[in-house]
């Protein structure tokens, strides 16, 4: 039960900050959903780092590393509002946008994770 509210708690303040940034990054652009992009890789950057101090010298305990993986880093980061927006960059025929924001997103999002452990290990 305590890891349950654990991953509660987390989840909580990460979707609740996802929110806040999405809201005042989301409409920068016109044809680039920033906020979301912005949240995505922060998250990455984040896990990677977070796990990567918990492997190096089990700087978290396993609660806390679960609070901030699973919780908070799970809530702040969001794979469906991306899908969701990249179906209407499809349904709108936006293929350039579509194409730039899948292939940055991924990019960047996994060497956010790598760049989250080399961090770790300094």
């Amino acid at each position: 039960m305590k890891q349950f509210l654990l991953v509660f708690l987390g989840g909580g303040l990460g979707s609740g900050l996802r929110f806040l940034i999405s809201k005042t990054f989301n409409n920068t652009f016109q044809n680039f959903i920033l906020g979301t992009f912005i949240v995505n890789i922060l998250g990455c950057l984040l896990i990677g780092f977070i796990l990567g101090l918990s492997l190096k010298n089990n700087f978290f305990t396993a609660n806390q590393t679960l609070l901030l993986t699973t919780g908070f880093c799970g809530g702040f980061t969001t794979f469906s509002t991306f899908a969701l927006e990249q179906h209407s960059f499809l349904k709108t025929g936006d293929l350039i946008n579509f194409t730039a924001y899948t292939l940055a997103s991924l990019v960047i999002g996994i060497s956010a994770v790598a760049i989250g452990f080399w961090f770790s290990k300094l």
